[in-house]
């Protein structure tokens, strides 16, 4: 019987950390039901613990603890004295599936357990992911929908090496009824930022916030038509680099400067381990003709970029950028880039000058770039 994508998003991933984004009903929750299940059949007799847990106890009682023993009677796996309902534990298998809560503070800190599945993971503080992520030996899963627009999740985990990110959406549930999916295609009239989220399984975004269409990326391409660079100089600021990768009209931008007090002597040796071949074009921030000139020197092919803010960002808002997921510094810049407000809180053509040093990189790169070459347009 076909699954959910959520089901198969978790039975390919290889890495210790799965996690699941997902609009409302794309399965994810249930699918990862299933999929523990499953695991505890093929580690028959092990005494493997899997801890699933919500941020209180009625939630979990109502949703994720619902769902797994309905799958159990479906079924026919559950056995009554298999559980004991006052430790809210149960027996499958040989193995012991355990339900708790962060209300429940002494079983946070308690017994170290082989897999954890935190479900509508954005609930929890970061606190309660570090203790209990460090008491997991083995797997750890975490489910939500995307209301947050800014979170720990994509700040510490999603980053991580050993973490795999995906997403799905309420089409990618082949059991939903019609009226339901009706239901859900409403939300495109009622409210943008909750089909956003709800609908579309994607982040939730506030109304000033000026780069919304970025995606993560996974890896490097393996082939690319190109490479440029952007820098954006500093001192008491930091100094940040990129490094961007065209590919078929793409652009997979790579953090890989970001430092405080750096002198243009300490830049250039920096450079000279960043930047592979020196005949790759850098941009660098017009405002410093003298720091782009003394590069210039050391024999990298840096040249001045246009600074055009507005026209700029409009360029960059017309094409899908990719970010590296290990790009920490970039992604909390773009997370938190907004424009300004006036004191009625109507927003203006004029991004807020904080945080914004790899995103001015980016667009010095990517914005120069476009003009002077037209080998790369428009996403689609």
């Amino acid at each position: 019987m076909k699954q959910c994508k959520a089901y198969y998003d978790l039975k390919d991933s290889q890495k210790r950390i799965s996690v699941l984004q997902g609009g409302t009903r794309s399965g994810k929750t249930y699918s990862v039901l299933l999929g523990l299940i499953e695991f505890a059949w093929k580690n028959k007799g092990k005494g493997l613990f899997i801890t699933i847990c919500r941020k209180t106890f009625p939630s979990l009682r109502a949703s994720a603890m619902r769902d797994f023993f309905q799958i159990l009677e479906k079924e026919n796996l559950y056995l009554p004295h298999n559980h004991n309902k006052t430790q809210h534990i149960y027996e499958l298998y040989g193995n012991t599936f355990e339900f708790i809560s962060t209300d429940q503070p002494q079983k946070v800190r308690g017994r170290k357990r082989e897999v954890l599945f935190m479900n509508e993971a954005n609930e929890f503080t970061f606190e309660d992911y570090t203790q209990l992520a460090m008491r997991t030996t083995f797997k750890i899963i975490l489910d939500y929908n995307p209301s947050d627009e800014f979170h720990w999740i994509y700040d510490k985990v999603v980053p991580r090496e050993d973490a795999d990110f995906f997403t799905s959406t309420y089409l990618d549930n082949p059991f939903l009824e019609k009226a339901v999916v009706e239901e859900i295609e409403k939300l495109k009239e009622l409210d943008a930022n909750y089909w956003r989220i709800y609908g579309l399984g994607k982040r939730g975004v506030g109304e000033s916030t000026i780069y919304t269409h970025w995606k993560f990326g996974e890896r490097i391409p393996k082939t690319y038509d190109e490479i440029i660079y952007g820098i954006d100089f500093g001192y008491n600021a930091p100094t940040g680099m990129v490094k961007v990768y065209i590919k078929d009209n793409q652009c997979f931008v790579q953090e890989v400067l970001y430092k405080r007090h750096m002198t243009t002597t300490d830049l250039i040796q920096e450079m000279e381990k960043i930047v592979e071949n020196k005949t790759k074009t850098i941009f660098g921030d017009s405002a410093e003709p003298k720091t782009i000139t003394e590069i210039a020197r050391a024999g990298f092919n840096i040249k001045s970029s246009d600074k055009s803010v507005k026209k700029g960002i409009d360029k960059l808002k017309s094409l899908v950028l990719v970010i590296d997921k290990k790009s920490v510094n970039l992604l909390k810049e773009l997370k938190s880039y907004r424009w300004k407000q006036d004191k009625d809180g109507r927003t203006l053509d004029e991004p807020v000058k904080i945080n914004d040093h790899l995103i001015d990189a980016m667009r010095y790169a990517i914005f120069t770039h476009l003009k002077s070459d037209n080998k790369i347009t428009y996403w689609e």
